[in-house]
């Protein structure tokens, strides 16, 4: 169990009642174990984060951005999710929303390869 503040346990209920239509749509395809037997939770506290969603046997979160994240302010508290990520030993795929929207089958196809070689390390 990894740790998060409690005081995110209402935020993150309420961005799952919330999600964006990209995030909707890419849930339909984590949600389920449909990617090798991996379960995906959605909108998730970890640490002083809300991640869109992660994958704790696979160490990896995936993050579905709208385009405020494109903004210098976004890009800064971006990457310092990533470093606080990154140094717990999680992987973070970024994705946009159109990515998603028009390019649902390769994101698919990356979230797939990214956890089976996260599963099987060469």
């Amino acid at each position: 169990m990894r740790h998060y503040r409690k005081n995110l346990k209402g935020p993150s209920r309420r961005l799952r009642k919330e999600m964006t239509d990209a995030e909707q749509l890419l849930w339909f395809r984590l949600r389920r174990k449909q990617i090798l037997g991996i379960q995906f939770y959605r909108q998730k506290p970890l640490g002083p984060y809300i991640v869109d969603f992660h994958a704790a046997a696979v160490n990896l979160v995936i993050e579905v951005d709208g385009g405020q994240h494109f903004e210098d302010g976004h890009l800064l508290r971006d990457a310092e999710r990533d470093g606080f990520l990154k140094m717990r030993g999680i992987m973070v795929l970024r994705f946009d929303n159109r990515q998603v929207l028009l390019e649902l089958e390769s994101v698919v196809d990356e979230v797939f390869r990214v956890c089976g070689s996260r599963l099987n390390p060469p």
